[in-house]
């Protein structure tokens, strides 16, 4: 089998997965401003020219943040479908799995300062004269 044929094999499988990153994208409103937060970090990584360990840093916390994000919206329906009245394990479910969200974007947060924060200072340095 030819990595072509493959590939074209999986091409249904890759539908679905966009389609579920286009259903967390159009319903989810934190989705839309992770994805502007995305955007103004690969900006700011372009323009302080970072190097490849800064950007694989980068890389798997911005990854950590949508991954998050993606299961939890998948984690809501499935609770939405199993139990669409109020119940305290729903509740539960649905709480624990934006809990995981607000971490994955703390320590995304704090990735990006430990990266951004000596660029950003030599830059400062640059613009302000030193007294």
């Amino acid at each position: 089998m030819t990595m072509l044929r493959f590939i074209a094999g999986r091409r249904p499988a890759f539908g679905h997965a966009f389609q579920g990153l286009k259903h967390v994208l159009l319903t989810q409103l934190n989705a839309r401003l992770h994805l502007v937060a995305t955007i103004l970090v690969i900006i700011s990584a372009l323009l302080f020219r970072l190097d490849t360990l800064e950007w694989a840093i980068l890389i798997i916390a911005i990854g950590l943040v949508w991954i998050t994000e993606i299961i939890n919206t998948a984690l809501e329906a499935l609770v939405d479908l199993v139990t669409p009245q109020y119940h305290p394990l729903a509740k539960v479910a649905k709480d624990t799995g934006a809990a995981a969200v607000l971490m994955a974007s703390c320590v995304a947060m704090l990735l990006g300062f430990i990266v951004f924060l000596p660029h950003f200072l030599r830059w400062l340095s640059k613009i302000i004269p030193n007294p």
